[in-house]
């Protein structure tokens, strides 16, 4: 796919250190991940208080659960595709030449570090995660099938739930503090794969430009950032970021 990226835009990226981007649903969609909102989207045909808020789960864990143990087994058998790849490339290049990527993501499948990402900022917590509602131990658990749904705390029996963010709830402080510190401090701030709609997350792209930085977009369709960006691409993130780093080489 021939993208004619600017010149200009190529040549900020090859000289910029500190990067940022934003990741969300639609650099996991090209690995067969549905996204959430849209047409086809998991929400479409779903009640979102039933399945996505601390008040449906208090209801019905195990109608939450089998939701959310369909939705680990997708990730399970997905694979980083090339936008994922091309990122974490990106990351190893900076940080070879003294340089830093963080990679901000709204995104709980895991992907970005099964393609060997490092600095990986998860916004909305990890699928991955299970978090008892007694205790608050969290752990990591790539379990397929789980023994039991609802699972429970090996330690006071306590429901475990997934360690995700759901409506209504804050983002993790340390994940929140860690993406503004990111944003405040790049050259250069990429948006690839997200509606801009959903704030905080969304906000970031505003706090790099203030501070100076480059930003760009790349999404298959419009939205409410792309007329705030200093370059917006539209496309597969796929086939975008692979020509973007090809200006590393």
């Amino acid at each position: 796919m021939d993208l004619s990226l600017p010149n200009d835009l190529l040549q900020r990226i090859s000289e910029a250190r500190r990067v940022a981007v934003l990741t969300g649903a639609g650099v996991s969609a090209e690995s067969g991940l549905s996204t959430f909102r849209g047409p086809g989207g998991l929400w479409e045909n779903q009640d979102l208080m039933e399945l996505a808020t601390p008040q449906g789960f208090a209801r019905d864990p195990k109608k939450v659960w089998e939701w959310y143990a369909w939705r680990r087994e997708q990730a399970l058998v997905a694979q980083p595709n090339a936008g994922h790849l091309a990122l974490a490339r990106w990351e190893e290049w900076l940080s070879h030449r003294g340089g830093r990527l963080d990679l901000i993501t709204q995104n709980v499948d895991g992907l970005h570090q099964a393609a060997g990402s490092k600095n990986v900022i998860e916004l909305h917590g990890s699928g991955w995660v299970l978090r008892c509602t007694r205790c608050g131990r969290e752990r990591l658990d790539r379990t397929h099938p789980l023994p039991e749904i609802p699972p429970r705390c090996g330690e006071c029996q306590g429901l475990l739930r997934p360690g995700v963010v759901w409506f209504g709830e804050m983002l993790p402080p340390a994940a929140l503090v860690s993406a503004q510190t990111a944003a405040e401090n790049c050259e250069l701030f990429l948006v690839a794969g997200t509606s801009g709609t959903v704030y905080p997350a969304a906000g970031l792209v505003e706090v790099a430009a203030r501070q100076g930085a480059a930003t760009i977009e790349a999404n298959l369709e419009p939205t409410p950032l792309s007329d705030a960006v200093d370059w917006s691409l539209r496309g597969r993130s796929g086939e975008i970021l692979p020509s973007l780093i090809a200006a590393l080489d």
